[in-house]
């Protein structure tokens, strides 16, 4: 599990994080949303350590970040997997290269050991044939596996996401969507996603974070996304015509 206790972040005169509250359960898929500006993507720096608050506190199973030695901040990082938005695969290194690369910083593995560990991976997201591939011969939804794969390879405890979806086709975006949530429960682990793609937040919400200009303006499940009245998440949630068709229907099933 991940807490977040009253978190503040300010760049200067950019007060960008305003208090934020929320925790992050073991084995859930939790969605960050919001509109661009919202702080999201400061949020998940936060998460991932890469940025550090004014003031609150980010724990990891009990342990706050900030309290941690440099080691045991290595040791925790080690934890944690990221499937960035555009991929972020290196282009001089083939699929199976750029999934090793993790394994290679944080583990003394042998070749072997690597090697057995980054086919299992592979398999896992549905490529068994593509280890000497280059990045550039794969299409969008091919890098995005990739890019799940090397985020678990190294069995992380903690994934983070950000815009998993981004640029990808429907139906593609749906079959990312559905591997996230697979992995998440298969391996138990405590996924965050940001994201501004109503599909996820119906397909995988099982806990769905709102951020407005830096605060936590509401929390719930994909559930309750449909019944809130709170004028902030309908406004940016009713921009989505699927949405609209969708929570009618749910309306509707439910009376």
């Amino acid at each position: 599990m991940i807490e977040v206790k009253n978190v503040e972040k300010s760049f200067g005169d950019a007060h960008i994080l305003k208090g934020i509250s929320t925790s992050f359960e073991k084995g859930k898929t939790s969605l960050v949303i919001g509109q661009s500006g919202s702080g999201k993507t400061v949020f998940l720096k936060c998460l991932l350590g890469l940025f550090t608050p004014e003031s609150g506190t980010i724990s990891y199973d009990g342990e706050i970040y900030s309290e941690l030695s440099d080691d045991e901040k290595r040791n925790l990082r080690a934890k944690m997997g990221m499937v960035f938005q555009g991929s972020a695969l290196f282009d001089s290194m083939t699929i199976a290269e750029n999934v090793m690369f993790p394994l290679r910083m944080f583990t003394k593995q042998s070749k072997s050991e690597m090697e057995d560990r980054v086919n299992f991976v592979l398999k896992r997201v549905n490529l068994t044939d593509a280890h000497h591939k280059m990045p550039s011969e794969a299409s969008g939804g091919m890098q995005k596996r990739v890019a799940i794969a090397r985020a678990i390879v190294n069995k992380p405890k903690y994934l983070f996401c950000d815009e998993p979806n981004s640029g990808l086709d429907p139906k593609t975006a749906i079959v990312i969507d559905n591997l996230i949530q697979e992995i998440t429960d298969e391996y138990n682990i405590t996924t965050i996603i940001n994201s501004h793609d109503m599909n996820s937040v119906m397909e995988i919400g099982e806990k769905i974070v709102f951020l407005k200009d830096g605060y936590k303006a509401w929390e719930g499940s994909k559930e309750t996304i449909f019944k809130t009245d709170n004028e902030v998440v309908t406004d940016f949630v009713y921009s989505s015509e699927l949405f609209k068709k969708v929570r009618k229907m749910y309306i509707e099933e439910n009376e």
